[in-house]
C-alpha cells in the first residue's frame, strides 16, 4: 500500500441505534481489515463511540469508505471526526 494515506476516524455513537447495527459495522470492517484498508478499529470510552485507523489513496477515497459504513448509513453516527495521520515510527511502518 506504498503511497497510502494514514486517516485517523472518531466517531460518537447515537446510544438508542448503534448496537443494533453494530453486527453490519463489524462484517463491513472486517472486510477492509482483508484488503489492508482499515490498520485496527474498536469502541472507546466504554461504547459510546469508536476510532478507525485507515489508509486509503487520499481523502475522497477515504470519505466513500467511511459514508458505505453500515453505522453511517443507519444514522447510528452522532459525530465523526476525520483527521490525517502521518505516522514516523512504529511496528506497522515495517517498510519504511
Amino acid at each position: 500500500m506504498c503511497g497510502m494515506a494514514w486517516f485517523v476516524v472518531e466517531q460518537t455513537y447515537v446510544p438508542e441505534r448503534f448496537a443494533a447495527v453494530r453486527p453490519r459495522h463489524r462484517e463491513y470492517l472486517s472486510s477492509l481489515v482483508a484488503d489492508g484498508t482499515v490498520a485496527v478499529a474498536g469502541p472507546v470510552d466504554g461504547d459510546t463511540g469508536g476510532m478507525v485507523i485507515y489508509q486509503a489513496r487520499d481523502r475522497e477515497e477515504l470519505q466513500r469508505i467511511i459514508d458505505a459504513d453500515p453505522y453511517h448509513l443507519e444514522g447510528a453516527i452522532a459525530e465523526r471526526t476525520v483527521r490525517e495521520f502521518i505516522p514516523v515510527l512504529g511496528a506497522w511502518l515495517k517498510d519504511r
